[in-house]
């Protein structure tokens, strides 16, 4: 199983992510630098990383979405390629027109970071498969720009779907029908604002996040 974690000038939990990834499958993540233009042959899982993209400087990951390499995440996903995006990585797929909806600042304009309840709202993806329907998992947040927004008709196509993969539960930033995460239609991209790559060991304070990547490579095994 193969795995690419795209960095971009600004990344900082790009290594984070990488380690999740290399610690269920046993491999190296390649780090795929932001200009480049093509990934890496025979690439399973790409993660798009949290951090402050070019350094939100535009809105919270419009720049990055447009980097060359974005060009070849939106191929490799179009043919079934598996994505998570984490934090800004959500950002950056909405921005890029992968997902839908809009990652507006948060509705106290604070920076919030702490762990957040989670609880799960469709087990039967590939990233959540290894939950339960209504589970509640605790997994760390860190944004000032993680309140999902997106117009009434979008959200209630979202949960018609089945396409709300986790919901915060409580208000933590504002974000719609306390959305925290979403998969595309095909069920192969996730967006998840809270950063499951911080709860995946004992020495993190659990494991929860850990089986969001279990479950997305045991899916593509």
């Amino acid at each position: 199983m193969k795995s690419a974690v795209i960095v971009f000038p600004g990344s900082n939990c790009d290594r984070d992510l990488a380690v999740a990834f290399r610690d269920v499958t046993g491999k190296d993540a390649a780090m795929v630098w932001h200009g480049e233009s093509t990934l890496p042959d025979g690439i399973d899982v790409i993660g798009i990383p949290g951090g402050f993209s070019y350094g939100d400087y535009l809105r919270s990951g419009a720049m990055a979405a447009r980097s060359p390499v974005m060009r070849a995440v939106a191929e490799a996903a179009a043919r079934g390629v598996a994505v998570i995006g984490v934090c800004n990585g959500f950002q950056v797929l909405t921005e890029a027109g992968m997902l839908p909806g809009a990652l507006m600042r948060n509705a106290t304009l604070n920076f919030v970071c702490r762990d957040v309840d989670l609880t799960v709202a469709n087990s039967q993806t590939m990233f959540t498969s290894q939950y339960a329907d209504g589970q509640s998992i605790r997994i760390p947040v860190a944004h000032h720009d993680g309140n999902f927004s997106a117009d009434e008709a979008t959200l209630d196509r979202l949960e018609g779907e089945g396409r709300v993969a986790f919901r915060y539960a409580g208000n933590v930033n504002g974000a719609a029908r306390n959305i925290a995460g979403i998969v595309n239609d095909a069920g192969n991209v996730l967006g998840l604002m809270p950063h499951p790559e911080r709860m995946t060991s004992d020495a993190h304070g659990g494991t929860d996040g850990r089986r969001i990547f279990e479950g997305l490579f045991s899916a593509l095994a």
